[in-house]
């Protein structure tokens, strides 16, 4: 029995399993009773390395999570903890809020644990300019660049944000969309809500469409409840776009139900594009239109390129995996 069969016998969600059985916070009492009872009943094992975290010093591998609503991420998990398993590493998971600091967390954890490196899911340059110096652990960035903050210990395993939130622009627009509204991350303390953003509004210059950040876009938190709500503020300005960029799929999700919850029919009224391919978007009711993000192909390359630096001190690589625009129900053309 793996996590994603717990999460469909329980109907708690891949990231909510994976911090309960990581001791992790931010899950209500009866959340986690359900979770560890359908454990227990269905004979489900933490992996041996995992329940041997506190014994072992010096010899783990540690991966930090920025966000604990990112669904993108506990995918990502998932396919590290499997892939580490297969070695002789225990494997420590520490998850965190997304506006916390990602690299002070994994400088405390260095003291604490020793690990002899460290996957970070998600980071802020600008904690890395100011506190990267403190780890001498080999470490791996995965979904944002390091190339260009030139640590002699830091490689990433990235996609192209920027890139990739224009194509899925570009979708809209092609398919005549002229009014077009964004939920996106905090552009100002997020790489990849600035990244992102950014691709957004080259894909409105490039094709001559009006754009007003004050009023067309929403910035918020990477989860089902903060796309709904984003998606609330911007039907309470009355804009009458017909396009909705978001800047991920749990923020998209949590949007449609906003829209619907409005009155406002997906793609009928109003199409809609997310970021990141989660199985979930498939199951949707429309299916989901998704920049999609090869999670099994990214946690491949990062555990790879973090091992061959800890064992073969094979030096830093800074890979991108390409992304695809998966076109499904949840878009129409204008007529």
């Amino acid at each position: 029995m793996t996590i994603k069969d717990l999460a469909a016998q329980t109907g708690y969600s891949v990231g909510t399993i994976s911090r309960v059985l990581n001791n992790q916070p931010n899950v209500s009492a009866k959340a986690k009773a359900a979770i560890l009872q359908a454990a227990e009943e269905c004979g489900f094992q933490l992996n041996a390395n995992a329940q041997q975290l506190k014994q072992q010093h010096g010899k783990s591998v540690l991966v930090i999570v920025k966000g604990t609503s990112n669904e993108l991420f506990a995918s990502m998990v998932e396919s590290i903890q499997a892939l580490v398993s297969q070695t002789a590493y225990p494997l420590i998971v520490d998850y965190m809020d997304e506006d916390h600091n990602e690299v002070q967390r994994a400088v405390q954890l260095c003291l604490e644990k020793k690990p002899l490196g460290i996957l970070f899911l998600g980071g802020n340059s600008e904690n890395f300019c100011q506190y990267f110096d403190k780890i001498q652990a080999p470490c791996v960035l995965v979904t944002n660049d390091a190339s260009q903050l030139h640590f002699p210990n830091l490689s990433s395993v990235s996609s192209d944000d920027m890139l990739a939130a224009k194509t899925a622009v570009e979708h809209l627009i092609r398919l005549g969309h002229k009014k077009i509204a964004v939920i996106g991350g905090d552009k100002e303390n997020s790489d990849t809500g600035r990244l992102r953003f950014q691709g957004c509004m080259a894909a409105f210059r490039q094709y001559g469409i009006e754009f007003d950040p004050e009023i067309d876009y929403e910035a918020t938190r990477f989860s089902f409840a903060d796309g709904y709500k984003a998606a609330r503020r911007l039907l309470e300005r009355k804009k009458d776009f017909t396009g909705l960029f978001a800047a991920s799929d749990v923020m998209a999700i949590g949007a449609i139900r906003a829209l619907n919850d409005a009155g406002k029919r997906v793609p009928e009224d109003i199409s809609v594009v997310g970021f990141d391919g989660l199985d979930i978007g498939g199951y949707m009711t429309p299916r989901l239109s998704t920049i999609h993000q090869n999670v099994e192909e990214m946690a491949r390359k990062s555990v790879q390129l973090l091992l061959d630096n800890i064992e073969n001190k094979k030096g830093l690589r800074f890979i991108t995996v390409p992304v695809t625009l998966k076109c499904r129900e949840s878009v129409k053309m204008v007529e």
